[in-house]
């Protein structure tokens, strides 16, 4: 069994404390990607079937739409291959898209990674 109560404070704040910095990284980052980024991303994916559909419906809902579209394109573009055999995507336009803002996309799915892989290793550790 691990004592946590016995490790060095500054250790045991890097590890659990870490995930939730992590986390309000990400919800900036990704209010970033919404406010600043979405209408390029929007306009590089404009036959794209998917997005077409949840832009109509999301766009329009205030931040929380433009946040939850910001997701809902970075997970279609950092794993294309599922929406492109469906039909949802436009294989063109993924291979067309803004390089930066792939970049800036790939970037906020690796942060979502991290977080989830990190936040499970300080639970485990919780609770052990």
């Amino acid at each position: 069994m691990i004592d946590i109560y016995s490790w060095p404070h500054e250790i045991s704040l890097l590890v659990f404390g870490g995930p939730i910095l992590l986390a309000a990284i990400s919800l900036a980052f990704s209010l970033y990607l919404s406010r600043c980024h979405l209408d390029a991303m929007l306009d590089a994916l404009q036959s794209s079937r998917y997005i077409a559909i949840w832009a109509a419906g999301l766009q329009d809902h205030g931040w929380f739409g433009r946040f939850m579209l910001t997701a809902k394109i970075s997970g279609m573009l950092t794993w294309p291959g599922p929406g492109i055999r469906a039909g949802e995507l436009n294989p063109d336009e993924v291979r067309n898209f803004p390089r930066h803002l792939k970049h800036l996309v790939i970037t906020e799915t690796v942060l979502h990674c991290v977080i989830l892989v990190w936040g499970a290793i300080a639970f485990v550790l919780l609770k052990l």
